[in-house]
């Protein structure tokens, strides 16, 4: 003998225990701005030079400030390995590194049902 029990949950039922999303935070056009403008000084600057030690420095001084700029972002690591390859130097790798960032911040993360 089996017995079924339904149990009908609200939609404040489902989501009441669960952890609400942090807050999302905006940059300022300031700091949008700072950090185009570290990226672009860079990118120019390592397009002119050729001493790869120089280069290594100028892309480690970058991603520091960009990540004082910007905060914690891990899409700061692929810039610099990127960097860090021969001949990536013509392709401005720091503004699309800023760029990437601020489009993936601009996306909410859809809420779960």
């Amino acid at each position: 003998m089996a017995i079924e029990k339904t149990i009908t949950l609200t939609p404040e039922d489902v989501h009441s225990d669960a952890p609400s999303p942090a807050p999302y935070k905006r940059h300022s056009r300031t700091q949008i701005a700072l950090a185009f403008g570290v990226a672009a000084v860079s990118d120019v600057i390592s397009w002119v030079a050729l001493l790869p030690p120089f280069d290594w420095i100028l892309d480690a001084a970058t991603a520091l400030a960009l990540f004082l700029i910007l905060g914690k972002r891990w899409a700061l690591l692929p810039g610099l390995a990127a960097e860090a390859i021969p001949g990536m130097g013509v392709f401005p790798v720091w503004v699309l590194v800023v760029a990437s960032i601020l489009v993936y911040d601009g996306i909410k993360k859809p809420v779960r049902a």
